[in-house]
């Protein structure tokens, strides 16, 4: 009546590996879903085809951010997630102070200065977006909200990202 059954306790240690196999699975998945970069990029592209000077702000739950000319990276506690952007070639603007101040003029034009108060003529401010295209895009710290801006200074016509 008290006997051990030998199957029973190999079917006992079986369903202890598979409960420990199942509790390691689940404990690699991600805390959270990577962060989302197609809607980022649904943003900027919304703005930057439209022919008009406008103005969009995107929330960010993202820890890093990578901004080039023809994509979106985001790195966050669920992983990175990445999205090509449709547009012609935004201008990625870090919003935080460097050593040297060559961002300056595009940084305020983002924030909503109109870009001749920052700029003495268009040619200037091309010259300014083209060397911000040209930038390292390097992964920066990613701010709470992304802010996209279409500008419209002389002929020349800016998609400013930061």
């Amino acid at each position: 009546m008290f006997e051990t059954n030998l199957d029973a306790t190999y079917a006992w240690i079986g369903l202890a590996m598979v409960s420990v196999a199942t509790a390691g699975v689940v404990g690699a998945f991600p805390a959270s879903p990577p962060p989302d970069a197609s809607g980022v990029a649904h943003t900027i592209d919304s703005i930057a085809d439209d022919e008009y000077p406008a103005r969009a702000e995107h929330g960010l739950a993202a820890n890093r951010i990578r901004l080039t000319t023809g994509s979106v990276a985001l790195d966050g506690g669920g992983g990175t997630a990445r999205a090509s952007l449709r547009a012609p070639r935004i201008t990625p603007v870090p919003t935080e102070r460097r050593e040297t101040t060559e961002g300056d003029g595009l940084r305020r034009v983002l924030s909503g200065v109109p870009p001749d108060a920052a700029f003495d003529d268009p040619e200037e401010f091309a010259a300014a977006a083209e060397r911000a295209r040209r930038g390292d895009h390097e992964w920066r710290p990613a701010p709470d909200r992304l802010t996209v801006r279409r500008v419209h200074y002389g002929e020349v016509h800016v998609t400013l990202v930061g």
